[in-house]
């Protein structure tokens, strides 16, 4: 069973940064993605970026292109989220989630579908 820590939410002024951390465990396959998405309130989940195992090829979502970046630590079993340049619209509740597959997977969208196991969700709020 796939389990997904997340930490790194909070506070923080428009133009500022976090970091979301995202750690992972109890993969079954070699060959899975893990993402992030968000829901802000009102608002339908969106994804966000997502990362591949299969040779780290990553997604963004055009709303966060060019200000976050995802990347991942094969160490620790984590996948991190940079967040700059934040503005006010990026506040949500943000959720990793993971999605396994049969082989090699390299990303050209973010689906909800494809994923079945979430974390547990951080806050994260752009205000000044």
């Amino acid at each position: 069973q796939v389990q997904l820590v997340e930490s790194g939410g909070g506070l923080v002024q428009p133009g500022g940064s976090l970091r979301l951390s995202c750690a992972a465990s109890g993969f079954t396959s070699d060959y899975y993605a893990i993402g992030w998405f968000r829901q802000a309130p009102g608002k339908e989940r969106e994804g966000v970026s997502c990362i591949s195992s299969s040779d780290s090829s990553t997604y963004y979502a055009d709303s966060v292109k060019g200000r976050f970046t995802i990347s991942r630590d094969n160490a620790k079993n984590t996948v991190y989220l940079q967040m700059n340049s934040l503005k006010p619209e990026d506040t949500a509740v943000y959720y990793c989630a993971a999605a396994e597959f049969s082989g090699s997977y390299y990303p050209t969208a973010i689906w909800e579908y494809e994923y079945d196991y979430w974390g547990q969700g951080t806050q994260v709020t752009v205000s000044s």
